[in-house]
């Protein structure tokens, strides 16, 4: 059943927004979970294991656990639901689906709840993990037909979810006017993520289409600043 999914589908149809903590098991610390959040996604560029850190999710809080893996290694069962990701802007067949066949019987044998999704990689002003680990190419903030292209073409696909990201640490988030681009061409939930540090950040990407707003890196280093931003 897609339970995750069709609560994000709800939301969004009702205009909700979401908030979610990303957490990377490599710098994990259990001290800062809290309740609170909409959903905690769980996942890096390394090739760590996830499992312990969600089961430090779910002994800690009632939020529900979703796998955002960088890699195949990263998949666990305990999870609550799974992000089968596509990277939009790769044009490398190794990366585009080899991970995929590679986890496929396994995820499939689990019946963890998996949820398409077409990752779009945006210039953020530094490189981000993910554009050195794959070598995919971000695409310009300012190319919005381009963005908007690769968000209609994960939609087209059959992807439920579009992301938005900016790159982990990004030093610029991503602009307003790409995000009510790519809000006004599709019609499934829109995520944005990467370099978002302060509320009125998160309001703005909100304000512009976004359904769900991803926070990793700030979180990781201001922990108290959690607080601040669940009081959207």
């Amino acid at each position: 059943m897609a339970v995750i999914y069709n609560q994000i589908a709800e939301h969004a149809r009702r205009g909700d927004k979401m908030l979610v903590r990303l957490i990377d098991p490599d710098k994990f610390d259990a001290g800062t979970l809290s309740e609170g959040f909409d959903y905690y996604f769980v996942g890096g560029s390394s090739a760590s294991g996830c499992t312990d850190t969600v089961r430090a999710v779910h002994q800690a809080c009632r939020t529900p656990v979703v796998l955002f893996p960088g890699s195949p290694k990263q998949f666990t069962p305990e999870a609550d639901a799974l992000l089968f990701l596509t990277l939009m802007n790769s044009r490398d067949p190794q990366l585009l689906i080899d991970p995929h066949v590679m986890s496929a019987g396994e995820v499939m044998a689990s019946g963890i709840e998996t949820i398409p999704m077409g990752y779009i990689l945006v210039d953020g002003g530094r490189q981000s993990t993910t554009e050195r680990l794959t070598g995919a190419r971000p695409l310009p903030q300012t190319d919005i037909d381009g963005i908007v292209r690769l968000a209609q073409t994960a939609q087209l696909l059959g992807k439920q979810l579009v992301y938005l990201e900016a790159g982990s640490g990004a030093k610029n988030p991503v602009q307003e006017d790409v995000i009510r681009a790519v809000r006004e061409a599709v019609q499934v939930p829109l995520i944005v993520g990467g370099g978002i540090r302060s509320v009125e950040q998160m309001n703005s990407a909100y304000r512009t289409g976004a359904d769900i707003v991803v926070i990793g890196n700030y979180f990781e280093e201001h922990p108290e600043a959690i607080p601040e931003f669940m009081q959207r």
